[in-house]
């Protein structure tokens, strides 16, 4: 004692509250328990609605069988549809419309890494001689290294859907490339297994692994990739957007105020006017007020 997470449905708070803080409360000033509380982070997570919005009743009509989910999309969509729906302690409806999306994301995240006709991996660069950011373009590493960070940082705080938006983000990259290195692959199986264990057990005994991917570690990323080399920020010329410039990430405000100067279009914008006031608010805005 404590535990470490306790979570409960909203509808049960004020019972879950009764028989665990209350009689927890009580053993203490008996002197039964040395905590004061009995558990150290309390989640109540959100209810989910039938698909009218109204909550599920079998008099309505609107309850959804998880048994016919999972027979008609597998029990991965159905997990991870659930993760995806919204904040954990949002209510929110439920939609086959989005169990259908996540199918499709699950689809395609095996065609990227298996080719269906063949039955093989597509297109893997494996070359044990180098290194991993030999075999890939800047642009993957990178991508993949703040989808690993993100997937990491949003499972801690409960933040399912995002971390979910950022694999979709991964794939769809991933799947426009050529050529797709093996050791990508398994770093994106890695962090999509806790989401969806089934396919990336399937995908990780593909990828040529005999033990079950259970026990291998969480992958890391590189802090230095993570680093974007160029930003791009919206140029606005008296409240209205103008222009967008590229510039490099490290770059100064009296370099950005200069790359938003130059451009045609900011300068045909500001009608020969001199700019009285710039204002630059990186990564997002230049504002310039003539």
């Amino acid at each position: 004692m404590p535990v470490d997470l306790y979570i409960g449905g909203a509808e049960h708070a004020v019972l879950h509250l009764l028989y665990s803080r209350f009689w927890h409360k009580l053993l203490y000033d008996l002197g039964y328990v040395s905590t004061k509380e009995p558990f150290s982070k309390l989640v109540n997570q959100g209810m989910i609605l039938g698909e009218d919005g109204q909550k599920m009743s079998k008099s309505r009509g609107n309850v959804i069988s998880p048994d016919k989910v999972v027979t008609d999309y597998g029990a991965d969509s159905m997990r991870l549809y659930e993760m995806f729906m919204g904040p954990l302690e949002a209510i929110k409806p439920w939609s086959m419309q989005g169990v259908e999306g996540v199918h499709r994301f699950l689809q395609r995240a095996w065609r990227t890494i298996v080719n269906e006709d063949t039955g093989e991996l597509n297109n893997p660069v494996i070359n044990r001689a180098a290194t991993i950011r030999e075999r890939s373009d800047e642009q993957t590493l990178r991508l993949l290294n703040q989808t690993i960070k993100k997937v990491g940082d949003d499972i801690e705080t409960f933040g399912f859907n995002t971390a979910i938006s950022a694999m979709m983000i991964f794939v769809n990259h991933l799947n426009k490339q050529a050529v797709r290195p093996k050791s990508v692959a398994e770093k994106f199986v890695l962090i999509l297994a806790p989401f969806a264990p089934h396919i990336a057990e399937e995908l990780w005994e593909r990828l040529g692994h005999t033990d079950s991917l259970a026990y291998e570690p969480w992958p890391e990323y590189d802090e230095q990739l993570i680093k974007e080399k160029e930003i791009e920020l919206a140029v606005q010329v008296n409240g209205k957007i103008k222009d967008r410039i590229v510039v490099a990430a490290e770059a100064d405000q009296k370099e950005i105020e200069g790359q938003a100067l130059i451009s045609a279009k900011v300068r045909a914008a500001m009608e020969g006017k001199p700019a009285k006031k710039i204002i630059v608010a990186k990564p997002r805005i230049v504002s310039i007020i003539t």
